[in-house]
C-alpha cells in the first residue's frame, strides 16, 4: 500500500482533518528520528490517538525527505553563489569573440566560461574539451541554473566538443533551456537550445554542487 493511502486510510479513521491541511501544519518542526520506530510500531498496533497519529505523520514523511532534500542552509548558500555567478556573466553581454580570449574584454567559448567561474574560486581548464571532463554528469531533463553545457563546434559532423555555454534558465514543461556563451559571430550573449544547437548539443556538467569544486 502507497504511504499517501496509508495516511488517508489513518486520518479518516481518527477523525482529522484532510490529508493536505495536517501534513502542510507538520512539516514545519525538525524531524525526531529517535522516536520514529517506536511510532512505527504503534501505528502498525492501531493503538493510536489524534496527537499520536499527527506525530507519526510528521516523523514519518520527514524522515522521507531527509534522503532528498540537502541541507538548507547549504542550499540556500549554493542557490546564492550561482545566482551571483550569472550576474556576473551577465555583466560582459554585448563583448566580442576573440579566438583564444580568456577575457575581460574579449573572449572565446571556454575563456569565458573559465573567467566567469574563476570570479568565485572555481578553476576550469583552457578548453571546452577540458571543461566537458570536469564537475559531474548532468542529463538534461535535470540540468539546472548554473551548469555547464556542451556542443559540437561548427562542423557538428565530427562530434566532438567545440563549444560551451553556462545555462541562465531552464523550463522544465518545455524541455528547452536559455545560455550564455561567447558567440563567434555576435560575442557574449544569450541563445535557447533551439534546433541549431538542438542538434549540436552533447552534454551537460555541474561544476558548483553541495558548495564544493568537482
Amino acid at each position: 500500500m502507497k504511504f499517501s493511502n496509508l495516511i488517508t486510510i489513518i486520518l479518516f479513521t481518527a477523525g482529522c482533518c484532510s490529508f493536505e491541511s495536517a501534513a502542510q501544519s507538520l512539516l514545519d518542526s525538525k524531524p525526531h528520528a529517535e522516536i520514529h520506530k517506536q511510532l512505527l510500531a504503534n501505528a502498525k498496533s492501531s493503538k493510536l490517538d489524534k496527537s499520536v497519529i499527527k506525530d507519526f505523520i510528521k516523523n514519518d514523511i520527514e524522515k522521507r525527505e531527509d534522503s532528498n532534500i540537502k541541507n538548507t542552509s547549504e542550499s540556500t548558500e549554493t542557490i546564492t553563489l550561482i545566482n551571483d555567478l550569472l550576474k556576473e556573466a551577465n555583466t560582459h553581454i554585448g563583448k566580442r569573440y576573440r579566438s583564444g580570449a580568456k577575457g575581460p574584454n574579449a573572449f572565446d567559448c571556454s575563456g569565458f566560461s573559465s573567467y566567469v567561474f574563476r570570479q568565485f574560486g572555481y578553476n576550469l581548464g583552457a578548453s571546452s574539451r577540458d571543461q566537458y571532463n570536469q564537475g559531474s554528469v548532468v542529463e538534461k531533463q535535470d540540468l539546472k541554473k548554473g551548469d555547464l553545457v556542451f556542443f559540437t563546434g561548427r562542423n557538428s559532423r565530427h562530434g566532438r566538443v567545440g563549444h560551451v555555454g553556462i545555462v541562465v534558465s531552464v523550463d522544465s514543461e518545455k524541455g528547452s533551456f536559455k545560455f550564455i556563451h561567447a558567440s563567434t559571430s555576435q560575442g557574449i550573449r544569450i541563445d535557447t537550445n533551439d534546433a541549431y544547437y538542438g542538434r549540436r548539443y552533447l552534454g551537460a556538467r555541474r561544476i558548483i554542487n553541495n558548495n564544493e569544486t568537482l
